[in-house]
């Protein structure tokens, strides 16, 4: 596979205090399996410090994708995802970002 940028960001940051790795199974929600994990990430924001947090969920046919939530410093939410094992996408990392994270029914940026 040739070089993907978007890994190479995620491979060459800095590492923040992890808030840890979450698996969930075919069905389960982020926001009913993470809650702890997630409630790190919120401390994080309210106290203006940096986390990461993992969380690999599986697509439909059962494909592994992973996405990384660092929150900065600056409160920002940055969302890398690994979908280099989904058979059935473009099996590429992608990356989004946002200065308003909404935090009610799982972790995504207000768009």
């Amino acid at each position: 596979m040739l070089d993907d940028p978007v890994k190479d960001r995620w491979e060459s940051r800095t590492e923040f205090s992890s808030c840890g790795e979450v698996s969930l199974a075919q069905g389960e929600e982020m926001q009913k399996q993470a809650v702890r994990e997630i409630d790190c990430l919120r401390r994080a924001l309210e106290s203006g410090e940096s986390a990461e947090l993992k969380i690999t969920h599986p697509t439909v046919e059962g494909d592994p994708i992973r996405e990384y939530y660092r929150l900065t410093p600056q409160g920002r939410l940055e969302v890398y995802t690994d979908s280099t094992d989904d058979h059935y996408s473009d099996q590429k990392w992608s990356f989004a970002e946002c200065y308003t994270p909404e935090w009610l029914a799982e972790i995504s940026c207000d768009q």
